[in-house]
Order: C-alpha cells, then sequence, then structure tokens
C-alpha cells in the first residue's frame, strides 16, 4: 500500500500538468506511449506469443498514430485509414502463417483491433477534451470522476460493505461500495463545479448536468474497471503489467479512463455545463 501511494504520489501531479497546462503535443506524446504499452500489455494477456511477435509492433504502431491524427483533426478520415490497414495487416498475416504454422484464432485479431483502434480511439478523446474551449478544465473531468468513484467505493466498500459478491468478475466489491462510487462522482463532480466557479471564475457552471456528468461518468468508470477485469480474469492474470509498482500495467492504472473519457467528450458536446 506504502508503495502504492508514493508511487501515485509522484505521478499523479505529472500526470495533471500534461493535462492542464504544459503544451498539446506533450499531452499527445504521453496519450501515444500510455497507449503504446497498454496495447502491448493487452495482447501479451490474451496470451499472442513470440512465434506471433510481428503483431505486437503492427499492434502497437497504429496506437501510437491515433492521438496523433486526433490531434492533427484527422480522426474520421485518419482512424479509419488506420483501421483498414490495421485489419488488412492482421488478416494477411493469418492468412499467411495459416498456409504455413496453421491458424491464428479469431480471438488475437479482435484483441489487435482493440488495442490498436478502439482503445486509442476512446482514450483520444483526453485531447479533444484538452482542445476544446476551457479545455484545460475539462479535460479533468474524467479524471475527477474516474479516480474520485474509485476512491469512494473502495472507502466504503471498506467500511460499509455488507453485501459482496454482487459480481463474480470481482468478488471482493460489494453493492454498499458501487452506491459509494455512484454517489462519490456526483459529488465530487458537484465540488469540482464549485471549484471553477470560486476559484478560477469559470461562468455559466450548470451543476444539474454536472451532477449529470458524474452520474454516467461513475457508471462508465465501473463498468471500465469491472470489464478489463474481465478479461483479466478469464485469461488468469492478476496484473497486466508490473510497469508501475503497486498499480500494474498501463491497463490496470487507466482502464477505466478509457470508458470514462469519450463519456465524457460526448456530454460535454451534447450538454455543455460551462
Amino acid at each position: 500500500m506504502l508503495i502504492r501511494i508514493v508511487v501515485a504520489l509522484i505521478l499523479a501531479p505529472i500526470f495533471v500538468a500534461v493535462l492542464t497546462v504544459l503544451p498539446e503535443y506533450v499531452l499527445v506524446v504521453m496519450v501515444a506511449g500510455i497507449l503504446a504499452i497498454a496495447a502491448f500489455e493487452l495482447l501479451r494477456a490474451v496470451g499472442v506469443t513470440k512465434e506471433q511477435w510481428c503483431l505486437y509492433p503492427i499492434t502497437m504502431l497504429a496506437a501510437v498514430v491515433v492521438p496523433v491524427f486526433v490531434w492533427k483533426g484527422w480522426e474520421t478520415l485518419g482512424v479509419k485509414a488506420i483501421a483498414i490497414t490495421l485489419m488488412c495487416a492482421l488478416f494477411a498475416y493469418a492468412i499467411f502463417r495459416f498456409e504455413r504454422k496453421g491458424a491464428v484464432e479469431p480471438g488475437t485479431i479482435l484483441f489487435c483491433l482493440m488495442g490498436g483502434v478502439l482503445i486509442p480511439v476512446f482514450y483520444s478523446s483526453l485531447i479533444l477534451l484538452r482542445m476544446e474551449e476551457n479545455g484545460s478544465f475539462k479535460v479533468l473531468l474524467p479524471v475527477v470522476v474516474a479516480i474520485l468513484t474509485d476512491t469512494g467505493a473502495y472507502f466504503v466498500g471498506m467500511f460499509l460493505g455488507k453485501h459482496r459478491g454482487v459480481t463474480l468478475v470481482s468478488p471482493k466489491k460489494s453493492a454498499e461500495g458501487f452506491v459509494g462510487g455512484l454517489l462519490s462522482g456526483v459529488v465530487f463532480m458537484l465540488l469540482y463545479g464549485l471549484v471553477l466557479e470560486k476559484a478560477f471564475g469559470v461562468v455559466g457552471v450548470d451543476m444539474l448536468r454536472l451532477a449529470l456528468y458524474g452520474f454516467v461518468g461513475s457508471l462508465v468508470t465501473i463498468l471500465g474497471d469491472l470489464s478489463f477485469s474481465l478479461i483479466k480474469r478469464q485469461v488468469g492474470i492478476k496484473d497486466y503489467g508490473k510497469l508501475l509498482p503497486g498499480h500494474g500495467g498501463m491497463l490496470d492504472r487507466f482502464d477505466s479512463l478509457i470508458f470514462a473519457a469519450p463519456a465524457m467528450w460526448v456530454l460535454v458536446n451534447l450538454l455543455p455545463a460551462f
């Protein structure tokens, strides 16, 4: 636990600074790096073997290029080009391998597409949020809701959790913890709105919409955490990696943001709160 806290205290300020105050290209580089490592961790977790080594670089390259295209405003054409290129490369490899060494599992191709395109598109919503008006504040919306939903669920579950085993994917989590996570997301999103108004002078903050952000964000945060836990449970691993001591791998640390970031971007554009 001590190592986990120390690592968080070191990395959290750097992460927030990159999101909010450093130039956008630094954020793009950070997102690209996270996505490349996440793609590697995902393929390794689902059992892509060393014999299939070429799947790693082509998937990781796709993951790196996606945030760059999103930043440049080429997400519609560029991401489609990346997706079709990666899919053609994957099936070309599968056909070549089938002729010589046997079939590639269909799930392998799907996980490569997930790591190379789907996750990068979702996670790159952080870049889109940063590029919005008041982007330095909006980009923190998914971070606030994801971190504080997890924190609220953890502490409520630890002190009040009595009805555990509500899901076999994560049997230690309790019904009380889930409710605590949802409430934390809403409450802290409203507090974030007050901070924006009182400390930073942001005008026109709609608290009702921020409450909706918190509720929806908490739901998708919980779903994101459970989704990647499901993959780990199905393949029989505890963590995706050991890169971040006390936290596991990139996917262990940022899984909930993969769901929360695009959800916040959609809400910000459909129902702007400030």
